[in-house]
């Protein structure tokens, strides 16, 4: 089934829409658990795409995301502001305080934004600000810029999140280790799972989470890192068949080295995607193979996204 750009917009040749039909995941999640990463595009006729996009895609509305919470058995969502949207946030902040408490958002924000404009985002729900590094996604911001912003968020209580490819941290860790808020990654810093678990590259990332207590990591988008792929049966998995199996290792030594600053999102409606689209349900039961605990499993989808963006309402230790 093909999704619809609406507002006059025409979707980047070669779109993958997102899997219609999701499965029921086989894993009942704790109860209330967060997606943690996720998006709302458009719709375009009410919220049109930024003119300096790289990409167009189909309209991804906050009713089909709440739906699909609802279907997953997630609780609550964090939505993250989409490149295609520039610093325009109209789109998440509608999402937000539709959400009825249930969704937190990251916003992009310009150095001109005005304290009062960021006000107006915290009372809408905003917790964070993202910072996009990966080039082929967005053009270069002075660091000097997004340095200025952090420091202008930090006293809201704000993170920052910043997205990055592997092969860019070296150049990249002065400037995230000199932020002065909470630091997540998206994508465990999108490690090249072919490299070996142990090796410089990824050694590299877990160093940087090590040496610093204020870095937390999202362990989402297998089906972006991966190089096996999904199982051969769609909407299949278990022990003999795990989903994406070679970003497991990866996620796992990740999860159970820093559990307490590890998240995970499904990454709806998965924009960008080049060769297949994700069963969601399918996503849900790669938890358990990177969370093999209840305990971890709470941890990441419960206790972490709660202290990060409900902390008022967070009943941990």
């Amino acid at each position: 089934m093909s999704r619809p750009t609406t507002g006059g917009f025409v979707k980047t040749p070669g779109w993958l829409d997102w899997y219609d039909g999701p499965s029921r995941p086989q894993l009942a999640l704790p109860a209330g658990a967060v997606d943690a990463h996720c998006h709302v595009f458009g719709p375009g006729e009410r919220f049109p795409y930024a003119p300096q996009r790289k990409y167009t895609p189909c309209d991804a509305s906050k009713e089909q995301l709440f739906a699909l919470r609802d279907h997953l058995g997630f609780a609550r969502n964090v939505i993250v502001q989409a490149t295609c949207h520039g610093a325009d946030n109209r789109a998440l902040i509608d999402a937000c305080q539709a959400s009825g408490g249930r969704a937190r958002g990251v916003a992009t924000v310009q150095r001109s934004v005005t304290d009062a404009e960021l006000l107006a985002l915290h009372d809408s729900g905003v917790r964070g600000v993202r910072f996009n590094f990966v080039k082929r996604l967005v053009d270069f911001t002075p660091k000097d810029e997004l340095l200025d912003i952090a420091q202008r968020i930090a006293p809201l209580g704000w993170h920052v999140v910043v997205y990055f490819e592997a092969q860019d941290l070296p150049e990249l860790w002065d400037f995230f280790t000199a932020l002065p808020t909470t630091v997540v990654v998206d994508h465990m810093g999108r490690p090249d799972v072919r490299k070996p678990l142990d090796g410089p590259e990824f050694g590299l990332f877990v160093r940087l989470l090590r040496e610093h207590p204020n870095i937390w990591t999202k362990v989402s988008c297998p089906e972006r890192l991966s190089v096996s792929g999904p199982p051969a049966l769609p909407g299949r998995c278990g022990p003999e068949q795990p989903p994406y199996a070679d970003v497991i290792p990866f996620a796992r030594h990740l999860v159970q080295t820093f559990p307490d600053r590890v998240l995970w999102g499904t990454d709806w409606p998965h924009p960008n995607l080049k060769d297949h689209m994700p069963d969601d349900g399918l996503l849900v039961d790669f938890i358990p193979h990177i969370a093999p605990t209840p305990e971890l499993q709470r941890k990441l989808l419960v206790d972490n996204p709660m202290r990060l963006y409900w902390p008022e309402e967070w009943k941990g230790d």
